[in-house]
């Protein structure tokens, strides 16, 4: 049984979509040749294909959800030719669908309605930086890593966490955007996605940028149960430690990164954290936390101040998704996604965890929870309804156990496919309605990359 196709159907529009652009033709729908044949005018003949293997690879990203190829993918390598598509798109009735990297976790570069996938990646230039205003201009193609690695002589860094060009798109910083949130973030006067990135119009980004510290630490500690992390993290977070990043990971997970990279970590739940500043800043942010932590009954720190320690030290956090899928091979994972208001992490966490332990499922968790978002990545057999179908109500459950606290279905991975209905229940139908109305007022024709977050 193919996981996929069973788990997108889920969440697959009801009925049988037409595509306005090539009506009562039969499946598999293309453009037309004088489509296609405009497009490779926009961008060039290099910079345009119908290949199903290149289509099929731009439909889908990391998630679940069932790969949806667009009718053609596009690389425009400047604002005009993205502009230029755009027109043709709308003057069509034509979907359009931006690409970055691919990693996102709900499907928002799937094509359901079929159409155009406009793949970003060769817009990768800084366009204007100004170090005394901490602000500099960037195409979207522009990864978090070419962004430091060409603000290197300026004494600047973009500190944004892993996923960043994800993050980017979605307006959050991931585990690195507690220390970090003066990031202020202009865009330019242009048509978007509704993962708030960029379809057409001027595709540049504009970011306040933080200065390079004098130092960075990281640390780790264990606890003897979730509840004593996370109140840890709660209290360290009400104390107004400055502290830049503090990750979570229950044992599951720790024993996964533990088999997966070789690490000797104890198998309990644990705290990664980060402090920036002045020598003397840091030691008096870490001295602090460990008070806390101790006070929780925490390991001693394990601490780390050389980059490639530090890089060791953090290893198991970067690899956590997957090390939680070599839990099981051949599995695929749900990653779930809430954010809940840091006061009532602690049961909500709980409970959670709770909650998984009662299932057929493994399904680590790992969180910012700095800000109160956590995930549990629930590992599925693929060829096991029942247990898909048991993830489906997990998921659920989880996220309605966040908006019952007055939190949010959605901390980090963004609604796309599968979490519609959900911000339906979280926004009320009042709210709801509004959002549809400003969708249908900046985008009457439905192509901006349709079918995502507020079906029209």
């Amino acid at each position: 049984m193919n996981f996929l196709r069973l788990v997108g159907a889920l969440y697959r529009p009801t009925g049988v979509i037409s595509r306005t652009y090539c009506p009562g033709a039969p499946e598999p729908c293309r453009l037309s040749d004088s489509l296609v044949e405009a497009l490779s005018t926009a961008v060039g003949l290099k910079n345009i294909s119908t290949s199903y293997a290149v289509r099929e690879q731009h439909g889908k990203d990391e998630s679940y959800h069932e790969p949806q190829p667009a009718d053609v993918v596009v690389w425009p390598e400047s604002t005009n030719a993205v502009s230029k598509v755009a027109t043709i798109c709308y003057d069509n009735n034509v979907p359009m669908i931006p690409f970055g990297t691919g990693t996102g976790l709900e499907s928002g570069v799937s094509a359901p309605r079929g159409g155009v996938c406009l793949n970003l990646t060769k817009m990768d230039q800084v366009l204007d930086l100004h170090p005394e205003d901490f602000d500099v201009s960037v195409q979207p193609g522009v990864t978090r890593n070419a962004l430091n690695s060409y603000l290197r002589d300026t004494g600047l860094w973009f500190p944004v966490g892993r996923s960043g060009c994800r993050r980017l798109a979605m307006r959050h910083g991931g585990d690195q955007r507690i220390r970090h949130q003066r990031r202020a973030v202009r865009d330019n006067a242009g048509e978007r996605d509704e993962h708030g990135g960029r379809a057409a119009g001027r595709n540049d980004h504009q970011h306040s940028r933080q200065g390079q510290e004098d130092k960075i630490m990281a640390a780790v500690c264990s606890f003897p149960s979730v509840q004593a992390a996370v109140d840890t993290t709660v209290m360290t977070m009400q104390s107004g430690i400055p502290i830049a990043r503090i990750e979570f990971l229950d044992d599951v997970m720790m024993d996964a990164c533990n088999k997966f990279g070789g690490l000797d970590y104890p198998v309990a739940p644990t705290l990664f954290l980060e402090f920036h500043g002045s020598e003397k800043n840091v030691a008096d942010q870490a001295e602090a936390v460990a008070e806390i932590a101790q006070m929780n009954e925490g390991s001693d720190f394990q601490m780390a101040s050389d980059p490639a320690q530090r890089k060791k030290l953090w290893s198991a956090r970067h690899n956590a998704w997957y090390a939680g899928l070599a839990l099981k091979p051949g599995s695929k994972g749900c990653a779930t996604d809430v954010c809940v208001p840091i006061s009532r992490l602690p049961e909500v966490i709980v409970e959670t965890k709770e909650d998984i332990s009662k299932s057929s499922l493994i399904g680590p968790i790992v969180g910012h929870v700095g800000d109160g978002n956590f995930h549990s990545l629930l590992i599925i057999d693929p060829d096991d309804p029942a247990q898909i179908e048991e993830a489906h109500v997990l998921h659920e459950r989880m996220a309605r156990r966040a908006l019952a606290v007055g939190g949010t279905c959605t901390g980090e991975h963004g609604i796309g496919l599968g979490k519609r209905h959900l911000l339906r229940e979280e926004m009320g139908e009042g709210t709801f309605n509004v959002m549809k109305a400003l969708k249908h007022a900046l985008d009457p024709k439905n192509i901006m990359n349709p079918e995502k977050v507020i079906p029209v």
